[in-house]
């Protein structure tokens, strides 16, 4: 009961970040789901796995309640949704195949430092071209396509890229922020259903486990964040502008340095 108790107050938070940043609360339920699930005595090499798979089954319902709070503010562009969604998919898919190719390291070091870059931006206000505009399909989907990969990588809804991407695309924050939560939606159907396939033929995970999605976990945690997105929508949409860049800009420095810490 203790760590379902936990499970609530991790899904609150996440909610809140879900609606209020765009992002789907992955970046604090990976590291937290792999405390709790290691106190819970769950196979070592598994834990990992499923911190990453249960976060992303999470941002199916998150996403779907924050996207709803910010569209009701019509604030998701959904032209740039149905243009990204293709990459997206394909991105997230490919995400284990392209970590093959590459070290993990030098991937969290790559994201790492394009998220000192976005957040070193918008702290000193340092706005973009007037004329730069979303890309043509070509380049949307290649976009979609690299956020799809981090994604399914480090457990994300890809807030922490799709949303610098628009804002740096001349789109307006609150805009780029409800994109964002609509955005993470095929990139948790996509990962879920990649973790969900890769642990079925895995022996040894705990009850209650849907290949690498913990059910009890994922409960507690969505029972709380459908609850507390439209809260952090309502925030969003209540804080003025540079003030919600700036704690982005400072979420985006600590994931950073979390990359960084990681790799060392």
């Amino acid at each position: 009961m203790s760590f379902f108790l936990l499970y609530i107050a991790l899904g609150s938070i996440a909610g809140i970040l879900a609606g209020l940043l765009g992002i789907g609360g992955g970046l604090v339920i990976v590291p937290m789901l792999t405390f709790t699930f290691t106190a819970q005595g769950f196979p070592h090499e598994h834990i990992l796995h499923m911190a990453l798979g249960t976060s992303l089954a999470s941002i199916l319902f998150t996403s779907l309640s924050s996207v709803r709070a910010h569209n009701s503010r019509k604030s998701v562009v959904w032209p740039v949704v149905f243009k990204i969604t293709p990459g997206i998919l394909t991105g997230t898919f490919t995400g284990a195949w392209i970590a093959s190719m590459l070290s993990t390291n030098f991937l969290k070091g790559f994201f790492g430092f394009f998220l000192y870059y976005v957040a070193t931006q918008m702290l000193l206000g340092i706005k973009p071209k007037p004329t730069r505009e979303i890309p043509g399909t070509v380049g949307i989907f290649g976009v979609g396509s690299i956020i799809g990969v981090f994604s399914s990588l480090v457990g994300i809804g890809g807030g922490t890229l799709s949303v610098p991407f628009l804002v740096w695309c001349n789109t307006a924050m609150r805009s780029a922020i409800g994109t964002s939560s609509a955005i993470g939606f095929p990139i948790a159907v996509s990962g879920t259903l990649g973790y969900i396939i890769n642990g079925l033929r895995v022996e040894g995970l705990p009850s209650l486990s849907f290949g690498f999605v913990h059910l009890v976990s994922l409960g507690g945690i969505v029972m709380a964040s459908v609850l507390t997105a439209p809260y952090g929508a309502k925030l969003a949409h209540t804080l003025p502008v540079d003030k919600l860049k700036k704690i982005f800009a400072v979420l985006l420095f600590l994931v950073g340095t979390r990359m960084f810490i990681a790799i060392f």
